[in-house]
């Protein structure tokens, strides 16, 4: 295509009259006059090697399917993958919904391309207000580890303290979001855990609780594969030291254990991608924060809050910003924090979920996942060279070491391939001390059918 001049179908702006009018618009006379301010030695010298473009639609679909065919995905192989992102069940529904135009195009705005997206998001705190007992819950942030990070720092400036102590066993990722978010005025500091039980070693954590401790950050479920039971005297310990508690939590698991709020928590953090949103990519995430309504907390949210209002129709709801004076969005650089783009479409996916499975569901989607994780865990502590490391409960993820087997991971997870399996995540990177352990995940998507798959596999590769 060299020395011709290309107008591609699909980028409108090829066009040379287009183009010109653009390069006109901002007063340039080329194309190359944009990137003046490039250094020359920056700059690729030669042409790159690039296949001509596939005009036809039809073609270029193919194409690009036939790329994607060539992956491994949850759909033509039984995921056990998990840690942040879980192979949950989306009702149709939900995307029916949420793909509705009124929603998908409305973007952020206000008032004026609002066509029900403000009653949406209110229903969606509200329903995840339920679900960890408090009443204020802000629109969704980029994820979990955003959520938790915002928290932190919603804490450090209700009670001018500056430093965070956090569970040593949360995840890794999640951790280096929030340093890095805190910094360079609030430290995070790690808090000591048992091996075997996954729980937080309280003795580390009164010793190193002081007043200048804001909050303490745990998570429940833990990320390696446990459950926090002794919540309660962590929040009890936090308070006692003036401190907040924030905890992390997998929303679908609510319907079984404890409300955060029941047991003393400040703050409730977590993902929204398990309440009707597909893995992909890693994507389809969204963070919460719930917290009490009281101006202690509210005020201190840099996140938009919908709430009910008063209209001037008798018998009719309305719904609008809640102390809106308080974001960044109306006090621009005097905002106590800033967010940009946020997740509000899943959000309102979100909605969509709960409102379908309402408490008894998420009481039988709960009691569904404990019991096919127990039976999982089971049957693979009886093949020999494999390990539980973990004691206790497990709700969703659970560790299995294979140390023993004398295989590594990548052996293990390469050779479930040919079971049309994924392995478990590789956790001895993150927690050397677990050796060659990979963290599973079960969900209610995994009949006992797929988890005899993996059972029997795992039998015949670590034989």
């Amino acid at each position: 295509m060299s020395g011709k001049q290309f107008v591609h179908p699909y980028i409108p702006n090829s066009e040379p009259a287009v183009k010109q009018q653009m390069l006109d618009a901002i007063g340039m006379t080329s194309v190359e006059d944009i990137y003046q301010g490039i250094p020359e030695h920056l700059r690729f010298k030669g042409e790159m090697q690039l296949p001509d473009p596939i005009i036809s639609e039809y073609s270029c679909q193919r194409h690009v399917e036939g790329l994607l065919n060539q992956n491994r995905n949850a759909k033509n192989n039984i995921c056990f993958l998990g840690g942040g992102t879980w192979n949950h069940y989306v009702p149709s529904v939900v995307e029916t919904i949420m793909e509705r135009d009124e929603f998908l195009t409305c973007y952020v705005g206000d008032a004026y391309t609002d066509h029900g997206k403000f009653q949406a998001l209110f229903e969606s705190s509200s329903m995840l207000g339920d679900l960890t007992g408090f009443e204020a819950c802000n629109t969704p942030t980029y994820d979990w580890a955003n959520a938790i990070a915002i928290a932190c720092r919603m804490t450090a400036r209700a009670n001018q303290r500056t430093e965070i102590l956090v569970a040593g066993n949360m995840s890794p990722d999640r951790l280096m979001v929030v340093r890095n978010y805190c910094k360079p005025e609030i430290t995070v500091t790690k808090i000591g855990y048992d091996k075997n039980t996954g729980l937080m070693d309280l003795d580390d954590l009164k010793a190193k609780l002081s007043d200048k401790t804001s909050a303490v950050y745990f998570e429940n479920p833990v990320y390696t594969g446990s459950l926090e039971s002794q919540a309660a005297a962590i929040c009890a310990a936090a308070k006692s030291a003036g401190a907040y508690s924030i905890v992390g939590v997998d929303p679908t698991s609510l319907g079984i254990l404890e409300a955060p709020a029941a047991y003393g928590a400040d703050y409730a953090v977590g993902e929204i991608q398990p309440l009707g949103l597909h893995m992909s990519y890693g994507g389809g995430i969204g963070g919460f924060i719930c917290t009490k309504d009281d101006k202690e907390f509210v005020g201190e949210f840099p996140s938009l809050l919908f709430g009910l209002c008063e209209t001037q129709q008798e018998g009719e709801y309305g719904f609008g910003e809640v102390f809106y004076e308080r974001t960044s969005y109306a006090s621009r650089e005097k905002g106590k924090d800033f967010i940009g783009t946020t997740t509000a479409l899943h959000g309102i996916a979100a909605a969509v979920y709960m409102a379908l499975m309402g408490p008894q569901g998420f009481k039988e989607l709960g009691e569904g996942i404990l019991k096919r994780v127990a039976y999982t865990k089971k049957k693979l502590s009886e093949i020999p060279g494999i390990k539980i490391p973990v004691s206790g409960c497990s709700y969703c993820d659970f560790l299995v070491d294979f140390t023993e087997t004398g295989k590594t991971v990548a052996e293990i997870n390469k050779a479930l391939l040919d079971y049309n399996v994924l392995g478990g995540k590789y956790m001895g990177g993150e927690f050397p001390e677990y050796g060659q352990s990979a963290l599973y995940s079960v969900t209610e998507v995994h009949t006992v059918e797929d988890l005899d798959t993996l059972i029997g596999a795992l039998k015949k590769i670590c034989a």
